[in-house]
């Protein structure tokens, strides 16, 4: 989404974005094989670019698809990229691919979110995982980082609560800032007030993307399971849905952590 950029036109919209990736003129032109002459006369308004002129300096500038279609409106184009309900039939092949990827990682949680982190789909460990938790934080939309770092989520059960929390409120800070949009920023202010001080800085501090390190469901078990996270994403879709969607795998740290997930999997 396209905040306060599209009041200038495209050659607002443009501007806005460069400024934001940190990209002169002269390095768009570059990526974007053109003259730094035609970069600023598109951003002056004095020339108006067609759509894969407009296309190549979106994708220049990692632009999301569902961003590069306001830049097209902007510019009195039509959009290019479709936007698929992902209960669509024509998307069949990509839900059955999703769900054959969350199964194979079993017995270890993994969950596809949307842009704004709210849970699409899961495999059955990560429901093990978030057993206990309130039942209005699984009412969909359900926010996974909401479930994370709420009271009544798994939040009371994380040991290193103050690293999680700023690593999860950090990515979801750095990804508004990089790509604005309103929901985001709504939410990492809602999880900043959840979560404890940001811890103090010392000397062996190696930032705040650590292991999860969750305690067991069972008060009587005081066994500690150890995660680490991958994120993966379509880097060449041309559906919004598609590339707007994300797999959260968490992968165990160590051999115990591996032998509690296989055993709650099957309780």
């Amino acid at each position: 989404m396209i905040i306060e950029s599209t009041k200038g036109g495209l050659a607002g919209a443009l501007r806005e974005w460069r400024t934001r990736r940190r990209v002169s003129q002269l390095e768009l032109a570059m990526r974007a094989g053109t003259t730094q002459r035609h970069v600023s006369f598109i951003e002056s308004g004095r020339s108006t670019p067609g759509r894969s002129m407009i296309i190549r300096l979106a994708e220049s500038l990692e632009v999301p698809i569902r961003e590069r279609n306001e830049l097209l409106l902007a510019a009195g184009l039509a959009p290019v990229y479709p936007q698929t309900r992902l209960d669509d039939p024509q998307l069949e092949p990509i839900r059955t691919a999703l769900k054959r990827i969350l199964h194979g990682h079993l017995p270890y949680p993994a969950v596809v979110v949307d842009r704004h982190g709210d849970l699409v789909s899961a495999n059955a460990a990560f429901h093990s995982l978030t057993a206990g938790v309130a039942a209005h934080l699984l009412v969909p939309p359900v926010s996974v980082p909401r479930v994370l770092l709420h009271p009544q989520g798994l939040a009371p059960r994380i040991v290193n609560l103050d690293e999680w929390a700023w690593h999860i409120i950090d990515r979801i800070q750095a990804e508004s800032v990089r790509n604005p949009d309103d929901r985001l920023q709504h939410l990492a202010c809602e999880l900043t007030d959840l979560a404890p001080p940001r811890p103090r800085e010392s000397p062996h501090h190696l930032g705040f993307a650590v292991p999860l390190r969750l305690r067991a469901h069972d008060p009587a078990d005081n066994r500690e399971l150890t995660l680490i996270t991958t994120l993966t994403h379509f880097g060449t879709a041309i559906d919004v849905t598609i590339a707007e969607l994300r797999l959260e795998a968490f992968l165990p740290a160590d051999q115990a952590t591996s032998a509690m997930l296989a055993e709650l999997l099957t309780r």
